[in-house]
């Protein structure tokens, strides 16, 4: 495996906060994810970075190596990264830039609004990029690695928490119900989240509180779920043609042969969509513009979603945000 500087980030957080569990609530991550990756590092080392018992995790000899060279190393990129966008500042043309980076973490709106500023602008060069991690978009925005990022947050969770980020709320959706069309409730229009409580479960995968909220949705409706399988979208698809899981997912999920797609009785689970830059990046000026471009986008993929139109004709109080 290569060491990447997320990985020293972590073992400066673990470090900081003592234990493995702080850690992970300070990074957005889950603590199973965040000892995964820990073990990857150990692995790639060759050695342990941490002692961990009851008490916490305490850094190793080899541990205080690292630590050492990631505390020089982390603040001299960040530093360079800066240097970096301020020359790149020079390669635009007034307010509208002459290349445009965007970045999504699991969502249809990113492929919608390249062909909205494709359109708008043609001009323009245009290139994306993708990650499961809402928090490793942040710090690539915050770095000037990319200009605009769009990422989802459960409910009223506040976003990644990177310093000097600006976001704005692009929609409010409910969570639905991805089933196989010949699953005994496919035929309904509400599925009642109690009614698959013997199911297990797939989502895709991401940091922060959804699997909590989930769990915590469940607890209401009376049951603790079954396994909650974090796979990508095909996959998704796959398990649920199986019949091994029914998925979360969000009502823009295009429309898939064999699948269809129900909203959760009472809306217990709802996903922010978001839009986030830095203030002094080398295309905060066009800001306005990609905010809207952002907006069209998000109703092209409702468009494509009859079903989630008429769902949204009687529920005003989701989708897109009005401003």
């Amino acid at each position: 495996m290569e060491l990447e500087l997320r990985h020293f980030r972590i073992i400066c957080a673990i470090a900081d906060a003592g234990s493995i569990t702080k850690a992970a609530a300070a990074l957005g991550l889950a603590q199973p994810a965040l000892t995964a990756q820990l073990h990857r590092v150990e692995r790639a080392l060759g050695g342990a970075l941490f002692e961990r018992d009851r008490r916490g995790a305490r850094v190793t000899p080899l541990g205080e190596l690292v630590l050492a060279r990631a505390r020089l190393l982390l603040p001299a990129v960040s530093d360079l990264r800066e240097e970096a966008a301020r020359f790149a500042s020079a390669d635009t043309m007034g307010d509208t830039p002459t290349r445009l980076r965007l970045a999504s973490a699991n969502g249809p709106v990113l492929g919608a609004l390249v062909h909205q500023v494709s359109a708008t602008y043609p001009d323009l060069l245009v290139t994306t990029h993708a990650s499961w991690s809402s928090e490793e978009l942040a710090g690539m925005v915050a770095d000037g690695r990319i200009d605009y990022t769009l990422v989802g947050v459960c409910g009223d969770a506040p976003p990644p928490s990177r310093p000097g980020l600006l976001w704005r709320t692009l929609a409010t959706d409910p969570v639905f119900v991805m089933l196989a069309e010949d699953h005994p409730l496919a035929d309904r229009p509400i599925v009642d989240l109690a009614d698959l409580a013997g199911t297990h479960w797939g989502a895709t995968p991401g940091d922060g509180c959804f699997a909590d909220c989930f769990a915590a949705a469940c607890a209401r409706a009376g049951f603790t779920p079954k396994t909650l399988y974090e796979t990508d979208s095909a996959s998704c698809v796959d398990l649920v043609e199986a019949g091994d899981a029914v998925v979360l997912c969000q009502p823009t999920f295009r429309q898939t042969p064999g699948i269809v797609t129900r909203p959760i009785a009472g809306n217990p689970l709802r996903w922010r969509s978001l839009i986030g830059w830095h203030p002094a990046g080398t295309a905060a000026a066009f800001a306005d513009q990609v905010v809207k471009l952002a907006g069209a986008a998000y109703l092209d993929v409702v468009a494509r979603s009859p079903r989630y139109s008429e769902f949204l004709r009687s529920h005003p109080t989701f989708g897109v945000e009005r401003v």
